[in-house]
């Protein structure tokens, strides 16, 4: 069995700690354990926070005492609890690469010793998983990125990054959700809001999810814009 601690963040939180290893397998039981904790609908439990290798809970102590949280939470996270039958959720994210919209793709291919067509194949060419959402709301930490592709961050970060821009830092790809300062090479843009505040649920995403990059052209691109503005727009998603 796999090694779990619970141990006190504070007089308001918990935290569940798994093995240390920062992969996919791990990141599943935490998934997992996540979905059986919600289940059990604990009065107290206020939101739980999935990082790389542990589950942050925070709680009401005036609704349900950290010794009887606790004690639940062992015994869920304890459960041979897995994925459905190895089951996934993929989010399409059409992306539209290069020129205005992506204005390092020509730097990641020399640093790559690519063409950009061919680093945009790479880039499409799997599913990353989503460790964990942090940084800003929305962000998403992926994992999977090809090693052909890996990419150092600006030396001088941008003031201003806008909202929808997909971008290399390192050994890391992901989507900037909203407008903020950032030192990542911009490869592409999408037209999705992977945050939107006036949403019901803000965040598109969850941890354990995976998202999918699809390559569109401009004209695609402005088209589903349009659409997402005028709230008609529904990310495809592949369950399997």
């Amino acid at each position: 069995m796999q090694k779990i601690k619970i141990v006190p963040e504070g007089d308001s939180s918990i935290l569940v700690v798994f093995d240390q290893t920062i992969c996919p397998e791990v990141n599943q039981k935490i998934a997992a354990a996540a979905k059986l904790i919600k289940a059990q609908q604990i009065s107290g439990i206020i939101d739980m926070i999935p990082t790389y290798c542990s589950l942050l809970i925070n709680y009401n102590p005036l609704v349900i005492s950290y010794e009887s949280l606790r004690d639940r939470v062992d015994s869920i996270v304890r459960m041979e609890s897995r994925t459905e039958g190895g089951r996934k959720k993929v989010w399409k994210i059409p992306v539209v690469y290069g020129g205005a919209y992506g204005p390092d793709l020509e730097t990641i291919a020399e640093h790559a010793g690519l063409s950009q067509e061919e680093v945009i194949k790479i880039h499409t060419s799997q599913d990353y998983l989503i460790y964990m959402l942090g940084f800003l709301p929305g962000f998403t930490y992926l994992g999977g990125l090809d090693e052909r592709i890996h990419t150092p961050r600006l030396a001088a970060p941008r003031v201003r990054i806008p909202a929808g821009s997909v971008g290399i830092g390192g050994s890391q790809t992901g989507i900037y959700p909203m407008d903020s300062p950032g030192g990542w090479q911009l490869m592409g843009m999408t037209p999705v809001k992977t945050y939107d505040a006036a949403r019901e649920v803000p965040i598109l995403v969850e941890a354990g999810d995976y998202i999918r990059f699809v390559p569109v052209s401009e004209e695609e691109y402005l088209s589903i814009k349009k659409e997402v503005e005028a709230g008609t727009y529904k990310v495809s998603v592949e369950e399997g």
